[in-house]
C-alpha cells in the first residue's frame, strides 16, 4: 500500500526533472565555454578549475534529482533521507557564497578602479599587458581605461578608421606634445566596458546561488513532507472546522410545551 500521498508524489518528481534540467544546462554552459576558450591564451589553470567546478556542479545536481526521482517511486526512506542531508547541506552553501558576494557587489567598482589605476601608464608594463590592452581595443572600439592619456603614445588598436569616423565613435586628439599633426581615436574608454561585463558576471553567477538555493530549500520542504508521511502512514488527516454557533432547532422549553398529540 502507498505511503506517500499521490499528489505531493508527483509533485516532487515534475520536481526533480526541473532540478536535473538545471543540472543539465550546467554542463551545457561548461561544455560551451570549455569550446568557446579553447583557443584563447591566458590563464589555462584558471579556466581549467572554473569548468571543472561546473562540470562538478551539474553531475552532482543530476545525481541528486535521480536519487530524489528513486526514493519517491520506490518510496525509499533512505534514499529520501540521504536528498534531505544533501538539500540541506546544498542550501546552506549556496547562502554562504551568496550573501557575501551580494554584500560585495556594489563595492566591487571602486576595487576594480584602484587596482586598474596601478597599471598606468599602459607603456610602461610587460607585453602581456599591453597586448591583453590591444586586443581589449580593438574588440570593443575603445582607448584607454580611463583616457586615451593613458598612453604615453597612442597605439594603432586605439585609432579609428574613416567609417568610424563617420559613425560618430570618435574624436580628434594631438596626442605628441612635439608634432602638430593630430589623430582620430575612440571616444569610449575601456573600464566603463570591463565594469559592465563583470557586474553583468556578478548578477549571473548571484542568479545561480541564489537559484540553486531556493531549489533547494524547496526540495528539503517537500522530501521532509514525504519522510514525515512515511513515518506516521496511518495519521489521520487534520481537518480544521468551524463549530456551529446558531442552532435551528427548536428550544427544550418549546418541546416540552408543546401538547401530545390525541
Amino acid at each position: 500500500m502507498a505511503q506517500i500521498n499521490t499528489c505531493l508524489k508527483r509533485t516532487f518528481t515534475i520536481f526533480n526533472i526541473f532540478f536535473a534540467i538545471v543540472g543539465g544546462v550546467i554542463i551545457s554552459l561548461a561544455l560551451l565555454a570549455q569550446f568557446s576558450t579553447s583557443f584563447q591564451e591566458g590563464n589555462l589553470e584558471g579556466r581549467v578549475n572554473s569548468l571543472f567546478t561546473l562540470y562538478i556542479m551539474g553531475a552532482i545536481i543530476m545525481v541528486l534529482a535521480i536519487l530524489g526521482a528513486y526514493g519517491a517511486h520506490k518510496e525509499s526512506r533512505v534514499a529520501l533521507i540521504v536528498f534531505l542531508v544533501c538539500m540541506v547541506l546544498g542550501c546552506l552553501v549556496m547562502f554562504k557564497y551568496a550573501v557575501p558576494v551580494a554584500i560585495m557587489r556594489p563595492q566591487i567598482e571602486g576595487i576594480m578602479e584602484n587596482k586598474f589605476r596601478m597599471y598606468l601608464p599602459l607603456d610602461e608594463n610587460s607585453e602581456n599587458m599591453k597586448n591583453m590592452a590591444d586586443n581589449l581595443q580593438k574588440t570593443f572600439q575603445c582607448c584607454g581605461l580611463f583616457s586615451y592619456k593613458d598612453w604615453n603614445n597612442i597605439p594603432e588598436s586605439c585609432k579609428c578608421n574613416p567609417e568610424e569616423e563617420e559613425e560618430g565613435k570618435c574624436q580628434t586628439v594631438g596626442y605628441r606634445p612635439l608634432m602638430e599633426r593630430s589623430t582620430s581615436i575612440y571616444t569610449q574608454t575601456c573600464f566603463p566596458i570591463i565594469m559592465h561585463y563583470l557586474l553583468l558576471g556578478f548578477d549571473i553567477v548571484l542568479g545561480v546561488f541564489f537559484t540553486l538555493a531556493i531549489l533547494a530549500l524547496l526540495g528539503t520542504i517537500l522530501s521532509s513532507a514525504m519522510i514525515h508521511q512515511m513515518r506516521y502512514p496511518n495519521r489521520p488527516t487534520i481537518l480544521l472546522t468551524v463549530p456551529t454557533v446558531l442552532s435551528t432547532s427548536p428550544p427544550k422549553y418549546e418541546e416540552l410545551y408543546n401538547p401530545p398529540p390525541y
